[in-house]
């Protein structure tokens, strides 16, 4: 059987296309020598229960250490008492062991036995051994504020035992960093002083998306194997639209030669292909897309994502928590200024904002009322319609909207989004200071550039128009439309406006709401 692009579990290289997962992330086998305990983190589907594997194979071929993977997912049930987690940690371990290492490794069967504690198990295992013993702790996250900090008060009691009688190294892998443990633990932490095994703030690993190369390693390893070819620019493309997100890429490959194209390695990979093959990715909403939007409803989520949308300052500091949070679930990208980790993202996160708002949407609301004879979009028309039904809705719905503080930007995205969905994609750029909203409206081979705004005055009115007329030129287009919103309470008469203008030799469109 061929290799695939696999989105489901862990990646091996004999069945799955990949990147060496070992080489993704550098100093983690000198922290092991150094009897170093640290932290790793990602967001989800990154591929890091992948690299725990891997790293875990690669130690025990060197020989030099018995290394094992665990997961703590299971200890996380929010009824389990602190015994029973204990438990559940030390079967994870045993079975673990029994199913990665030769039986010569294994620590004690824990069946019929009653141990005080993880650490007690942990250091007959390294008694019991004489070689060092890693330990990749994966899910500690899902453990509950209890049972974490009584694992944490463990390990570090075994800490300064190592390695003869308790593991050489231990890694704590989940979604969040070193300094989310130690807040969780706040109060313990103070008994702890400066010797804290998890005082290594610097040792604290992000296993970072694809490099460019690296999705470009990934998808000519297919050619390679089926000598199916995907074009640079395709390659390109997909590196852009992902961000290198694992998930992603290996998603994105996935529908294109075994969804769309049933495998039939002769039929080739082209940009339009890419592009259908995105929009079927965020229609369908496949499980990791879901696990994100969840995160939305979180008030910490919405408060960032929020500020992203509407192009808000905000108290900008790296350690923040609520902007660390996003990061670190893979919502927000790590650079500034904050904006949505990758296109693909920055495209689903405001249709999942505003679908309670898409429901709503009027019936006459279609397609065909819009479109000319040259296969395209009115534009004057849809926002005309837009008016009236933004001026008849807007009162009674924003303020029961759950993101009321973008509200205004959602209602028109939902509505072009109706109008766009067959034949179309809205592409959006929104950033964190930025105080608007860049759209382009792609309707076959139409482009139409719009830029949302709060409208503050003339002064906000006329650094509005400086800014489409620089979106127009990076775009090579003559003429746009300057949407321009009134969340004030006043005349709809007045608010609502059209108005032709010639600026910096461009014709812009001015449309008050």
């Amino acid at each position: 059987m061929r290799k695939f692009f696999n989105t489901a579990g862990l990646c091996f290289p004999e069945k799955h296309y990949m990147v060496d997962p070992v080489i993704r992330l550098k100093n983690v086998e000198e922290l092991i020598a150094k009897e170093l305990y640290f932290t790793l983190h990602a967001p989800r589907q990154t591929g890091k229960t992948t690299y725990l594997h891997a790293l875990a194979r690669k130690l025990n071929a060197e020989g030099k250490y018995i290394a094992a993977t665990a997961s703590c997912e299971r200890a996380g049930v929010g009824s389990m008492s602190l015994e029973k987690a204990n438990q559940v940690i030390i079967d994870s371990v045993y079975n673990a062991a029994k199913q990665q290492l030769p039986e010569t490794y294994h620590p004690e069967n824990p069946g019929g036995k009653v141990y005080l504690d993880v650490k007690g198990y942990l250091t007959k295992w390294a008694e019991s051994q004489e070689k060092p013993i890693v330990l990749l702790l994966d899910e500690v996250d899902a453990l509950l504020d209890e049972i974490f900090v009584s694992v944490l008060r463990q390990i570090r009691d075994g800490y300064q035992s190592r390695p003869g009688h308790f593991p050489n190294s231990i890694i704590l892998v989940g979604l969040r960093d070193v300094r989310d443990y130690k807040a969780k633990i706040r109060s313990e932490i103070k008994s702890w002083g400066s010797g804290s095994p998890f005082n290594i703030k610097s040792d604290s690993l992000f296993l970072k998306n694809f490099s460019k190369e690296e999705v470009f390693t990934l998808l000519e390893q297919h050619t390679q194997e089926a000598g199916q070819v995907f074009p640079d620019e395709v390659k390109a493309e997909v590196f852009r639209l992902t961000g290198g997100q694992p998930w992603l890429v290996n998603a994105l490959a996935r529908q294109m030669v075994s969804k769309i194209l049933r495998e039939d390695y002769a039929l080739p990979i082209t940009l339009e292909l890419l592009s259908r093959a995105k929009r079927e990715l965020i229609l369908r909403r496949d499980t990791h897309l879901d696990s994100l939007v969840d995160k939305l409803r979180e008030e910490r989520v919405k408060r960032i994502v929020q500020a992203v949308v509407n192009g808000d300052n905000i108290a900008f500091d790296i350690l923040d928590d609520d902007i660390a949070y996003a990061r670190d679930l893979g919502i927000i990208g790590q650079s500034s200024p904050l904006k949505f980790a990758n296109p693909i993202y920055a495209e689903i996160v405001p249709r999942v904002m505003a679908s309670t708002i898409q429901e709503f949407i009027p019936e006459e609301i279609q397609q065909p009322w819009f479109i000319n004879e040259n296969n395209e979009l009115e534009m004057r028309k849809v926002l005309t319609a837009f008016q009236e039904f933004y001026s008849e809705n807007a009162e009674s719905w924003l303020e029961r909207f759950a993101f009321k503080e973008s509200a205004h930007h959602l209602l028109l995205m939902a509505f072009l989004q109706r109008l766009v969905n067959a034949g179309g994609e809205i592409v959006r750029e929104m950033a964190v200071g930025n105080g608007r909203i860049d759209l382009l409206v792609k309707f076959h081979k139409q482009r139409t550039a719009m830029e949302l705004k709060i409208n503050r005055g003339k002064k906000s009115i006329e650094k509005a128009k400086k800014q489409l007329d620089r979106y127009l030129d990076r775009l090579g287009l003559n003429e746009g439309y300057l949407i321009l919103f009134d969340p004030g309470k006043g005349d709809w008469e007045k608010k609502l406006f059209m108005e032709e203008i010639t600026y910096n030799q461009k014709k812009i469109t001015m449309v008050g709401c």
